[in-house]
């Protein structure tokens, strides 16, 4: 395999920052992102947080409710004034869906797999602003966005490591710094899961977080039984054909738990349904209540090649999700926004890795590809474009 450099991951490549860092260590990256300029303002943040659709919270520190108070957006132009002018922090999440701006920033983080990708989050803090000490259960990538951050690195933590109580978020009570860094604009620090990390603004702060998509193992285990029993058969019962007369008519013989093990594997063992269903969890959409596109339910093929060409492109929608899976039989299936879709294996690659469509992309797409492709226009999941 072709060894890949990328600018923000500094002289290393890719292989080696998955082999020697990726869910091991942080890094700290300098000027990751030669001459970034922050492609929003704090007065923009707070315009986002102020809209009903955007998820947004408000940390702040020194709160008359106690430390480390938390609220939920959206928030008006009054709560923006009551603030102090140190130690609170504004977040917003999914900034990416919100502004193509960040679209190329994203696309940076490709060599990880798509639907590890989960959004970019934006956080805003003036002057000694912070989220406190804390570790999260994914990966992270800080970028430094506007003005400096201090990043403080503590030790590995788990579910028993010690919290402050009475406080709505998940704040250690035990901090020991480790590594410590200051942050500029373009400088990137990547964290792993589960390693402690402080944030601390240094003046007005922008931070940009690329996060992960980590479920958790009751996620996966409830999930895939939900969705596995939906499909059992209903005639399709425990059975004990073979019972013995036991000494004790209370007793939960041995052979039952053998025999319902049998059943659990037999129906959640399957390669293929769990291919199926784990295709369509990950690409659900993060909010799928927002309607990503204007519909187009009538779109043909005749139309979108009709469409298609010289500045005319289908653009994937950015709050779609898509990926990919090929079968053991050699059958593929395309995964778009939880549904699944039959199409071609070369089609799936280029639909789940391109963010734009055009005839030399789709030139190998066969008829059930272009009915494919024109599900996914249909639903918003693309779109056509003349910019």
């Amino acid at each position: 395999m072709m060894q890949s450099t990328l600018t923000h991951l500094g002289d290393i490549s890719t292989e080696e920052f998955l082999a020697n860092y990726w869910q091991k260590k942080p890094l700290l990256i300098r000027n990751a992102m030669p001459d970034f300029e922050s492609p929003l303002t704090p007065d923009e943040m707070a315009g986002l947080a102020l809209e009903d659709e955007v998820e947004s919270r408000i940390v702040q520190e020194h709160h008359k409710k106690g430390p480390w108070n938390l609220r939920s957006g959206p928030f008006s132009e009054q709560d923006f004034q009551k603030l102090p002018e140190t130690h609170w922090t504004l977040l917003v999440q999914a900034v990416d869906l919100w502004l193509e701006e960040f679209g190329p920033l994203l696309d940076c983080f490709r060599f990880i797999p798509n639907w590890r990708i989960d959004d970019i989050m934006a956080s805003y803090a003036p002057d000694q602003g912070s989220v406190g000490p804390h570790f999260d259960y994914y990966d992270v990538f800080l970028l430094q966005g506007h003005g400096q951050r201090r990043w403080k690195i503590g030790a590995k933590c788990d579910a028993d490591s010690p919290i402050l109580s009475g406080c709505d978020l998940s704040i250690l009570s035990q901090f020991e710094t480790e590594d410590e860094w200051v942050l500029n604009p373009g400088d990137m620090l990547y964290v792993p899961p589960q390693v402690a990390h402080h944030g601390i603004a240094i003046g007005d702060s922008i931070t940009y977080s690329i996060g992960f998509r980590a479920p958790s193992e009751g996620d996966i285990l409830s999930e895939l039984a939900h969705d596995m029993a939906d499909k059992a058969k209903d005639h399709a019962r425990y059975s004990d054909p073979n019972l013995a007369l036991q000494n004790s008519p209370g007793e939960i013989d041995p052979k039952v738990i053998a025999a319902l093990q049998e059943i659990v594997q037999r129906n959640l063992s399957d390669p293929s349904a769990i291919a199926s269903w784990f295709g369509r969890y990950m690409t659900q959409r993060k909010y799928p209540e927002l309607e990503i596109c204007e519909s187009f339910q009538s779109v043909t093929a005749e139309t979108i090649r009709r469409e298609l060409g010289g500045d005319v492109h289908l653009c994937k929608h950015p709050a779609s999700r898509i990926a990919w899976h090929e079968y053991t039989n050699g059958s593929t299936a395309l995964f778009v926004d939880g549904e699944t879709h039959e199409c071609s294996k070369d089609f799936a690659m280029v639909v789940s890795s391109e963010t734009v469509l055009d005839t030399d992309s789709l030139d190998k797409a066969d008829d059930i590809d272009w009915q494919v492709l024109c599900k996914l226009v249909g639903q918003g999941s693309f779109y056509l474009s003349a910019e």
